[in-house]
């Protein structure tokens, strides 16, 4: 029996993404947050987040302030922000390019290859249409929908 599909979501992206999220939600604020306030409001290892943030202040989705009332902050609006971005940041350009880079030997593989392009095209489609702020919504939206399921 096949199991179905799973397009999985790495750790680090995800980690990225929490903390990006968590930089965005305090984006109006103009102040920077310390990697141990994100790590601990995100349950992230303090260590890993380090890494994480250097990657993507090299790649200028984040920007770090030194000092006693420093940490990072996003380089960028939030709503300029895509989760295509941020995937890529994490992952590298050409994450599926080994997908890709495959030749079918026979009708069969190239029609299935070509019909897992489409899914690969549909997936990065989305991502590019996500940002940052939308995801910082979409929590606010569900906290508040758990605030009101316990009143």
């Amino acid at each position: 029996m096949c199991r179905a599909l799973v397009l999985d979501l790495s750790c680090k992206s995800e980690y990225a993404l929490l903390a990006l999220v968590e930089l965005s939600a305090h984006y109006a604020e103009g102040e920077p947050i310390q990697i141990r306030q994100i790590a601990a409001e995100q349950h992230i290892p303090d260590r890993y987040l380090e890494q994480l943030l250097a990657a993507l202040r090299r790649a200028g989705l984040v920007r770090s302030q030194r000092g006693a009332k420093g940490g990072y902050m996003l380089a960028r609006e939030p709503w300029k922000i895509t989760l295509l971005d941020v995937i890529q940041c994490i992952e590298g350009a050409d994450a599926q390019s080994a997908d890709r880079a495959k030749n079918p030997k026979s009708v069969a593989g190239n029609v299935i290859l070509d019909v897992w392009k489409d899914a690969v095209q549909a997936a990065e489609t989305l991502l590019k249409s996500q940002t940052l702020q939308d995801l910082v919504e979409m929590k606010d939206a569900r906290n508040q929908v758990e605030i009101m399921y316990y009143i």
